[in-house]
């Protein structure tokens, strides 16, 4: 196998992937917080973490993939102001914190299995893990490193670059945030950057969420449970920390300041964050209302898996932009690419390979993990892939490459199956339909046919002989 290369966001530089315990890769994915659906923004992020799992795995790393659960203490602002997340939406649904948490999480977990994304070794819940969260928070306190104010225990970040040596916000920008601004949010901070490790409840009982601690009833801060989950499963030292974009500024800033002021050792070695995905050109965000889930894909009759050959198309550091059309596209190549796939399977046969075919085999091969170690380059892999099943090496061959490229890209190829059946006359009628709409260039109507029978359970395939038709089995 060929060596992994990384972008690292600690030093801004691709650098090869080297194992820190000569046993297996310790690896943590930022995951949702369970106060509202997961959009498909969120979801690309998890679908990159997905395939560098899968890519581990394909170079023969055993991982421990850990993805956290926050079901408590992300508040509305970064600035840690603003109510809890959960706590809010459940005040606004009249349910309790708890109930919006168990609901949220449920839908995350469905759509994650409709995405294809292999599940981590555990699912760690904020609430699960208080008492860590706890011991966390009292070695800082031990060590100097917090300060009381009337609303919470904050870790004091210049004592942290005094006492450590170490500058604070690196994987960011933050020495152009406007410090003045953020202090006026909470005059009691001692420095802007600062952040809360405890907050108190401010009418104890009135929130639904809420623990005794040795500073007083109330609950963790968003930043202190990634470290304090990532250490209890991976260690005080680990491998690879993946998130979003979003959360390079101040979350894992505040992770990695909290954790090594804690344990005096470096935290997390690689730092992998994905860009933003767009819809209609714009970022996509819950507060601009311009957000689709899993669901809402479905509901227009889009395979998910249509959405991750669509993540596929471009590298997870460039920006990617949503529309329906590029939706739809996207669900016609993997259309495409499926039944082929699958029409390879049907007709594989065992001849003797010829030196020439037999070099192409190994070309194709590298060529896909080539690209797949080079950061994750899925959209070169995507085109080795593609040159591939329009080769002339034997289809069983064909099939075997696929089966093998999809253990990283996770299109679920495998579990795809046409049977082979009587087809109804009116499926049949609605095939020729569509044929006849492709012919007068009505591609707009055609399609529509082509989704209505895909949502029956039937796959049109255009061939040079006609259009035809499969029974889907999966």
């Amino acid at each position: 196998m060929a060596d992994i290369y990384l972008t690292n966001s600690l030093t801004g530089k691709k650098e090869k992937f080297e194992l820190h315990n000569s046993k297996e890769v310790g690896m943590y994915a930022c995951g949702p917080t369970v106060h509202n659906f997961a959009t498909i923004g969120n979801f690309r992020t998890y679908t990159v973490a997905d395939i560098l799992f899968r890519l581990l795995g394909y170079n023969s790393f055993y991982t421990k993939y850990v993805m956290n659960l926050t079901d408590v203490g992300h508040l509305v602002g970064d600035a840690d102001t603003g109510d809890d997340k959960v706590e809010e939406s459940a005040k606004k649904k009249g349910k309790t914190a708890w109930d919006i948490a168990e609901y949220y999480t449920k839908i995350f977990l469905k759509d994650f299995e409709a995405l294809n994304l292999r599940k981590p070794w555990i699912f760690p819940k904020a609430t699960d893990h208080i008492e860590e969260q706890i011991d966390l928070i009292k070695v800082l306190e031990e060590k100097g490193f917090t300060y009381k104010t009337s609303d919470g225990i904050y870790f004091d970040t210049k004592e942290f670059e005094e006492k450590t040596g170490r500058k604070y916000g690196e994987l960011s920008t933050l020495d152009e945030v406007l410090e003045g601004a953020r202090v006026r949010e909470n005059p009691e901070k001692k420095n802007a950057r600062d952040f809360a490790l405890w907050k108190f409840s401010k009418k104890p009982g009135e929130r639904h969420m809420e623990w005794e601690s040795p500073w007083g009833i109330g609950f963790p801060g968003w930043h202190i449970e990634c470290s304090a989950m990532s250490m209890k499963y991976l260690g005080e030292s680990f491998d690879i920390h993946i998130g979003g974009e979003d959360l390079r500024s101040t979350h894992h800033p505040n992770e990695i300041a909290q954790s090594e002021a804690a344990t005096d050792k470096p935290f997390v070695r690689y730092w992998i964050h994905v860009t933003f995905l767009k819809v209609d050109g714009k970022r996509m965000s819950k507060s601009l209302n311009n957000f689709y889930t899993i669901s809402d894909l479905q509901k227009k009759g889009f395979d998910p898996l249509a959405l991750r050959y669509l993540y596929l198309t471009a590298h997870y550091r460039d920006s990617l932009n949503f529309t329906w059309e590029s939706l739809k596209a996207a669900q016609t190549a993997f259309d495409k690419l499926r039944s082929q796939v699958v029409g390879y399977r049907e007709k594989s046969s065992r001849t003797t390979l010829s030196p020439e075919k037999q070099k192409k085999i190994d070309d194709f091969r590298n060529r896909f993990t080539l690209a797949v170690c080079d950061d994750i380059n899925t959209p070169r892999a995507l085109a080795a892939f593609w040159e591939m099943l329009k080769s002339n090496i034997p289809s069983g061959d064909k099939y075997d490459l696929a089966m093998s490229f999809d253990e990283v890209l996770g299109l679920g190829l495998q579990g795809f199956q046409t049977q082979k059946v009587e087809i109804p006359i009116e499926v049949q009628k609605l095939a020729e339909e569509r044929e006849a709409l492709r012919k007068a260039e009505k591609f707009e109507d055609a399609d529509k046919i082509r989704k209505s029978m895909l949502e029956e359970g039937y796959l049109v395939e255009d061939t040079p002989e006609g259009p035809k038709v499969n029974k889907i089995q999966k």
